[in-house]
Order: structure tokens, then C-alpha cells, then sequence
């Protein structure tokens, strides 16, 4: 598969309200753990006391003698994950990403990933849209805090079809990973036949005025937003599923920056040291171009419905077209 896959073709009637599927992100790890649970015997899950909430559940009723309930001790979930992952299991670990990797993060950089052993984080609950949870449960520093780490995989998928692709497939590849996902309710943008692989990101709409780059369930917004843009302003967008965080897909970054001369990223997470601040380390050494950044600014979250977090830390369509109109502009200023 080549780099930036066009994956288009492959994409629901995303913009049709009456038929727009809403599922749980979470939902998709929990299918995909047991089916990975099926295709091999040494993975096994350990959670944090929120089985239910992680969807763990399912796997410990499937294969209850491969499960472990270890209570909230997040720094002994990741340090026994090593222990087994060191004697050939594939440990699933999970908790809200507050939690694990928040509070464990000494035990995730030291235990887990110096010894480059194979234990993969499901990281729940992730952004703002965890919603009424309020500011201590909502992980919007997770991904700055996981791509620092040496050998660490990070793949933030972007609908609970996709979800389900990527446990699967970190299942099956070797390494320290972390998995990202949410709580509430998002759009299913992808279908059976979308292609999936860790470190390949795919161009879900093609454009050549600006490319917005996005992860997670913001690529609906994303691509609603490009949409409108074509409408009412002619901007041709091209939106890039940018899924895994690290290995980022250097070669997609670069080509969408210098086939549309601006850039848009877009991420439900701190705007710093994040997914967007990852694209400019790139774009920076290899293909500067105007950019802005959709995230949370500098703030700590706050308890709402997940819809209006989004919104009010400024992660919404409006936002995303906004930004796009002030890349597109800046563009065409530096000419």
C-alpha cells in the first residue's frame, strides 16, 4: 500500500444525517480485542477496574482464564503487562487515558518501553468528549505525553470501525504501542472495505487549495467542513486521515503540504506537542508552509455534553472552516 492511501471510494454517506451511523469508539476496541483474542492465544487483557467502561468485558466473558481484573493500581497494570509481555504474551492494558498512561507514565516509559517489550496500552475516554466526567478525566495531554517516549507506537483512530481494524492490527505487530479511543457516541465514517495500516495515512477527500490534517473523531468534522468550504467558498480541501501519530507518514505530510500550500491540522487534544505539533517538526524541516491549529488551546477541560466541549474549545466545523479560510489566505498572501 502506498503512502497517503486514497481510501474515498471507501467512506459512508457521511454527510447524510438520516442515514449517519453514531457508535462509541470504544466499541470498536472491544470487538476487535476479542477477535484478536481468537486469532491468538497469548493475547491477553488486564484492566484497571473499568471493564465495562473500556469495553473489556467482552473479552473477559469470552476468555475468562486470559483476563485479570487488577483493581486501580494503573502503575502495577503496566508493570505486570511487562512481566507477561516478557514471557510471550500480548497484553491489552486498560483504563481511562487519565489514568493509564497518565499515572503510570514513569512505569510506561521505564517498564514498558526501555525494554521494548510488546504490551499495548488502550488508552479510554480520551478528549473532551469523555463530557461530564469534567477536567480530572479528560485526557487531553496524552498524546504530547506517548510520542516522546523512544519505540512508543501511537495510533489515534478515527471511528469505531476503524478502532476495531487498529487493536487488530497492533495485536498482531510487534512493539510498545498505544491505542487512543473515546467514550461518547461519533460518526462512522468508514466502512468494512476501508483500508487500514499502522503508519499509512490515507486521503479521505482530495483537494489541492488546502490540506486539513485530522485524527480521531474530528475527521468527521474535518471532512463536513471541507465540504462546506467547496460549497460556499470553491476551496478545494483535501483531508488526511493522519491515524497513526507515530511513525507518523512523513511522506503523506509533506505531500499533502506541498500539493496544496497550507495546512490545517486538526486533533481533539492540546495544540501543543501533539499530532499538529508532530506535522510542523516535519514541515519545518522539509516543506514549510503556512499552518494553523485546531485543538484545545492551553486549557484544561471542563464537564458538558460532548458535542458542546467540542465546540466551546473550538474543535467544531465553524472552527475548522475558519482556520481553513485563514490558511487559505495566508497562502495566498506569501505568493
Amino acid at each position: 500500500m502506498t503512502n497517503a492511501a486514497s481510501a474515498a471510494m471507501h467512506l459512508t454517506d457521511y454527510g447524510n444525517g438520516d442515514a449517519l451511523k453514531l457508535v462509541p469508539t470504544r466499541n470498536g476496541f472491544g470487538t476487535g480485542l476479542v477477535e484478536a483474542g481468537e486469532r491468538d492465544a497469548n493475547v491477553i487483557a488486564i484492566c484497571a477496574d473499568l471493564s465495562e467502561s473500556t469495553r473489556m468485558e467482552a473479552f473477559s466473558k469470552r476468555f475468562p482464564d486470559r483476563y485479570v481484573e487488577i483493581g486501580v493500581a494503573e502503575q502495577m497494570l503496566v508493570a505486570m503487562a511487562a512481566g507477561l509481555a516478557s514471557v510471550g504474551k500480548v497484553p491489552f492494558i486498560a483504563s481511562y487515558a487519565m489514568f493509564n498512561p497518565g499515572r503510570s507514565w514513569e512505569q510506561v516509559r521505564t517498564t514498558m518501553a526501555l525494554n521494548e517489550t510488546n504490551v499495548k496500552i488502550a488508552g479510554a475516554h480520551a478528549g473532551v468528549s469523555v463530557g461530564p466526567d469534567g477536567a480530572t478525566h479528560q485526557a487531553i495531554e496524552d498524546i504530547a505525553i506517548m510520542r516522546v517516549i523512544p519505540k512508543m507506537t501511537v495510533v489515534v483512530p478515527c471511528d469505531s470501525v476503524q478502532t476495531r481494524k487498529a487493536t487488530l492490527a497492533v495485536a498482531a505487530r510487534w512493539g510498545p504501542t498505544y491505542l487512543r479511543f473515546a467514550r461518547a457516541e461519533s460518526a462512522v465514517i468508514t466502512t468494512e472495505d476501508t483500508p487500514f495500516e499502522v503508519g499509512v495515512a490515507q486521503t479521505f477527500r482530495d483537494g489541492d487549495d488546502v490540506a486539513i490534517i485530522a485524527c480521531g473523531i474530528l475527521v468527521y468534522n474535518a471532512l463536513i467542513a471541507a465540504d462546506e468550504l467547496a460549497r460556499d467558498h470553491g476551496i478545494a480541501c483535501r483531508v488526511v486521515n493522519n491515524h497513526t501519530i507515530k511513525p507518523m507518514d512523513e511522506a503523506a505530510v509533506v505531500a499533502a503540504a506541498r500539493d496544496c500550500g497550507a495546512v490545517v491540522t486538526v486533533e481533539e487534544h492540546q495544540v501543543h506537542g501533539g499530532m499538529g505539533s508532530r506535522v510542523a517538526e516535519i514541515l519545518a524541516a522539509q516543506q514549510p508552509v503556512p499552518i494553523e491549529f485546531i485543538g484545545v488551546q492551553d486549557r484544561f477541560g471542563q464537564s458538558g455534553a460532548p458535542t458542546e466541549l467540542v465546540e466551546h474549545y473550538g474543535m467544531g466545523v465553524t472552527a475548522i472552516r475558519e482556520a481553513t479560510l485563514r490558511a487559505h489566505a495566508r497562502k495566498r498572501a506569501a505568493r
